[in-house]
């Protein structure tokens, strides 16, 4: 049997692994190891297998992943998220669909400080969802707003996806950060119009909020002030890396510690329990993220022993048709893979491959990327999978159906499709801020 033969029954042998449900790093893993041992042996196996544990840990870029944990988990301790969502509420009340329009641009807010969409789901399930209950909001509706408004932390900096993303393109963080920027305020943006249309044209949507009725212009004006915890991290964060003041590590170092000392300030982080759970939260993060890294790595490097990637790029850069239509090929390979597997093993396993091949037929890397995490949100919210559903669904704690909340996510999927289609006909969208940083 040849090596490319047995690459691609490999590449068969993960696909059903992960399907099974195993851990997307075991997969990786075990088929690698069993692939590189049946074309090598087992000694050159592990020596390979070694130097992948060390170049992979000793890459800098890595530790920004702890850094940006943490400080999504001192902001959650801390509180932020509510007081952004309470201030953002009187900012915009009265208008239609107020509790949702709060919900997403909240959300926004809040993937500024977190980076990771499951967190922001979690975060708003158990603050926006009791609130909109109360109001009588259909619930397809608000469960919607939600799970859709959670996947901005994939596209806003510090995204943990974009991370990763540079880890396997050998793509600055930085610029990846300010890629995602513009789009993902975007999105929120036509969030929440269409939402405002939709509660302005079905008031049954989204009943106005009894409290609404008293708010005035003076507290609006004064519920301002409770954005500032999380303008400042973002301005020190974002503004850091964009300026060159700080590098995407020392950002994140910056992030930390003042996530940490606002919230020692307003009290939640003195005591004990929250700063132990941080540290937890940030500890298993880090370890499940590292072990696929290394595992995903490990794998890219027996599938380049059996030639397959080299193979499949020849072909796709040899096939006489329009760019466009390798390009269009790979988003909807990408698509249906991340409708019926984590995302993250749908990265880690095809970008080593496809990404030279992209970058080889002239489109820039940074808009690519950025398309592909847009593709990501959408895959992050589709049935099967789905899996900021799931998180809705258990953060709600009333035993919500997930099919009730991919009801109302197919709205949002439809905003998404526009963004990405401004995002193809306005690639200075996404390599503007990256170009001029």
């Amino acid at each position: 049997m040849s090596f490319t033969s047995i690459g691609i029954w490999a590449i068969v042998m993960l696909v059903l692994l992960l399907l099974s449900g195993l851990p997307i790093a075991v997969d990786f893993l075990a088929i690698g190891i069993g692939g590189t041992v049946f074309l090598i042996g087992i000694d050159a196996t592990l020596a390979l297998l070694g130097d992948t544990l060390y170049s992979s840990i000793s890459n800098p870029t890595i530790t920004v992943i702890p850094l940006f944990a943490l400080m999504g988990a001192f902001a959650t301790g801390g509180g932020f998220a509510k007081r952004a969502y309470s201030a953002v509420h009187i900012i915009f009340a009265r208008l239609p669909g107020s509790l949702a329009i709060a919900t997403s641009i909240g959300s926004a807010f809040f993937a500024a400080i977190s980076g990771s969409t499951l967190a922001s789901v979690a975060v708003f399930g158990k603050l926006a969802y009791p609130e909109m209950k109360r109001a009588n909001y259909d619930r397809s509706f608000a469960l919607g707003s939600i799970a859709s408004s959670g996947s901005f932390a994939c596209m806003i900096p510090p995204s943990g996806m974009f991370i990763l993303f540079a880890i396997f393109t050998d793509q600055s963080v930085g610029k990846l950060f300010m890629g995602g920027l513009i789009p993902g305020v975007v999105t929120a943006g036509v969030y929440v119009f269409s939402m405002y249309l939709r509660s302005r044209f079905n008031p049954k949507l989204a009943p106005m909020a009894d409290f609404e009725k008293t708010v005035t212009l003076r507290k609006r004006v004064t519920a301002v002030k409770g954005l500032w915890e999380i303008m400042l991290i973002a301005v020190i964060v974002i503004g850091g890396i964009y300026s060159g003041i700080l590098t995407p590590t020392g950002a994140g170092a910056a992030g930390t510690l003042g996530a940490f000392l606002i919230g020692f300030g307003r009290g939640p982080l003195r005591k004990f329990i929250p700063n132990q759970m941080a540290l937890r939260e940030t500890a298993n993060i880090s370890a499940m993220l590292f072990f696929m890294i290394i595992t995903a790595l490990f794998f890219s490097r027996f599938l380049a022993l059996t030639r397959i990637p080299m193979e499949l790029a020849s072909f796709l850069q040899h096939w006489e048709v329009n760019r466009y239509v390798v390009l269009i090929a790979i988003l909807a390979l990408w698509f249906v893979m991340g409708m019926l597997i984590v995302q993250a093993a749908v990265f880690a396993l095809t970008l080593p491959i496809l990404f030279p091949v992209v970058v080889n037929l002239g489109f820039d890397p940074i808009w690519f990327c950025v398309v592909a995490m847009k593709l990501n949100e959408i895959a992050g919210v589709t049935p099967p999978v789905g899996l900021s559903a799931f998180a809705l669904s258990g953060a709600t704690g009333d035993n919500t159906p997930v099919e009730q909340i991919y009801k109302g996510i197919l709205p949002f999927i439809l905003c998404d499709l526009v963004v990405l289609g401004l995002l193809f006909l306005f690639p200075s969208m996404a390599t503007w801020l990256p170009g001029n940083m």
